[in-house]
């Protein structure tokens, strides 16, 4: 492969695709590329969920800015990509009156930050509206304009946009090179060929430094930070909390929160455990990071439904030695930009220096936006006068009124058959979802656009219904059918002992 592009995007998580999508409505040339068969395969699968409403990032820092933009760009974008965004607002509880001292600071922050509506209630009027978290809050910081969001439905979304309009996904990968001649970025080599561009944007998550450092442009570094989490069935306490609640930082505070998903079930995490810089793709769970987690947890909800457990699972922050979002042109590169360093909203206490992530990036189209305006304004491109707004829809069964069910599965009888009993997902809907734009290549990219897999029995059933589905529609053998990554075949061949 050798091709031409004006701009190269390397990372196919929230903040990568979100710029595909701003540079698609423009006339440019625009790829991204992504290591991994599926996009939103690193840090945009394993957080909280959570769309920031900005309180918490220092004043005047590039998150506070992005936060705050970001959050207004999502409230516009909801209607227009048929996102799914649940604006709860968020809670910050306070035990103890010194925590009450801390919700003072978090709101003057939060006020500085020009972060519209935040207000510190009593907890007798939180009880009012969340009745199932401790009798023991005094008091919480109330944020209205937070919300929670289906993370890689986010991402995905962005990207299918941006196809439409005209840009490329190129998934299974890999960057291997940048060529910089002159101090200016001239291609990016991969695995599957070169594409020559005079512009990198560099969205890489927790490899941000090593894409940089492939340019020549070693002036950050990125520091992994895990996160685990344990998510509940949510026929269990559906109804156990609305909004996300957080403890108020502390010293010995890890920011472990309780909050519900956009479709009913219950998380509990993250915990924060740094890990060696060589190390970044590390996703395991512990039996110690479970017990700090329900430990920390129930001092905010009382009665976490452990048995109703499902699944844990982890992800990892990009943490940048800066401390803040590294956002905008490098100083050592020409036509090199970078998102870098691009955590969830983090507090930072009175008492610690350490940053506590908690939540998704609401900070993506408004880094964006940023980064796309930088490459108009030195280009001179003109803005897309057929760019078209919006997505196909995506068909949703078990939402559906009967008639509207029954007139569905007239048209396409594959809508009749309940492949994951779970969540009552269709083999019609798994069909669209591997044909849709940027469409289903994996199990788990089949699991992130319909929920197939993400019920009590965690895909036990599904999941190789699933796999044959995958390798008709994409006519490819059962055992070249991944799980998620590039080596997580499914099926392996019994004579050979190996992949087919």
């Amino acid at each position: 492969m050798t091709k031409q592009a004006d701009v190269v995007v390397i990372g196919g998580g929230i903040t990568g695709t979100a710029i595909l999508h701003e540079l698609s409505k423009y006339n440019l040339r625009a790829v991204l590329v992504e290591q991994e068969p599926e996009l939103a395969a690193g840090t945009t699968k394993g957080n909280s969920a959570i769309l920031h409403a900005g309180f918490d990032a220092p004043t005047g820092s590039m998150k506070a800015l992005m936060n705050v933009e970001g959050n207004a760009m999502y409230h516009e974008l909801k209607d227009e990509l048929d996102l799914e965004i649940r604006w709860s607002g968020s809670y910050v509880a306070a035990l103890d009156d010194e925590q009450m001292e801390v919700l003072k600071e978090l709101l003057a922050r939060g006020q500085a930050n020009g972060v519209p509506g935040l207000k510190i209630v009593s907890g007798d009027e939180m009880r009012e509206e969340e009745p199932n978290v401790s009798k023991d809050i005094k008091a919480a910081l109330f944020a209205p304009t937070a919300g929670i969001c289906w993370p890689f439905g986010l991402a995905l979304a962005f990207a299918e946009n941006a196809v439409i309009n005209g840009a490329e996904v190129i998934r299974d990968c890999k960057v291997t090179d940048i060529v910089v001649e002159g101090g200016a970025v001239k291609a990016v080599e991969t695995d599957k060929g070169t594409i020559e561009t005079k512009y990198v944007i560099n969205a890489a998550g927790v490899h941000a430094d090593d894409i940089s450092r492939l340019a020549g442009d070693d002036s950050f570094t990125i520091k992994p930070r895990r996160g685990e989490y344990i998510l509940f069935d949510k026929t269990a306490q559906k109804d156990l909390v609305y909004s996300p609640i957080f403890p108020t930082p502390t010293k010995m505070g890890k920011g472990i929160l309780v909050c519900a998903t956009t479709h009913g079930n219950v998380f509990v995490g993250p915990n924060a455990q740094d890990l060696p810089e060589d190390d970044k793709d590390d996703t395991a769970v512990t039996i110690p990071g479970m017990d700090e987690i329900l430990d920390k947890a129930r001092r905010l909800v009382p009665n976490i439904p452990v048995g109703a457990t499902i699944t844990e699972f982890s992800g990892v922050r990009a943490v940048s030695n800066t401390g803040d979002f590294i956002v905008g042109p490098s100083e050592k590169t020409t036509g090199l930009l970078h998102a870098a360093g691009i955590q969830s909203g983090a507090f930072l206490t009175r008492n610690t220096e350490r940053r506590v992530e908690v939540g998704v990036r609401v900070d993506d189209p408004a880094i964006a936006k940023k980064l796309v305006d930088l490459i108009v304004s030195e280009t001179g491109v003109s803005a897309k006068s057929d760019y078209k707004k919006g997505r196909p829809a995506q068909p949703c069964f078990r939402m559906m009124l009967d008639a509207d069910q029954k007139a569905l599965i007239a048209k396409d009888p594959r809508y009749g058959r309940v492949i994951c009993r779970c969540e009552t997902i269709t083999e019609g809907e798994i069909v669209d979802a591997i044909h849709r734009p940027v469409g289903a290549r994996t199990v788990d990219g089949v699991k992130r656009r319909t929920r197939a897999g993400m019920g009590r029995c965690q895909g036990g059933f599904c999941g190789p219904r699933v796999t044959q589905i995958l390798a008709r529609e994409l006519n490819i053998p059962v055992t070249e059918v991944r799980k998620e990554m590039r080596n997580s075949y499914m099926f392996y061949n019994k004579e050979s002992g190996g992949k087919a």
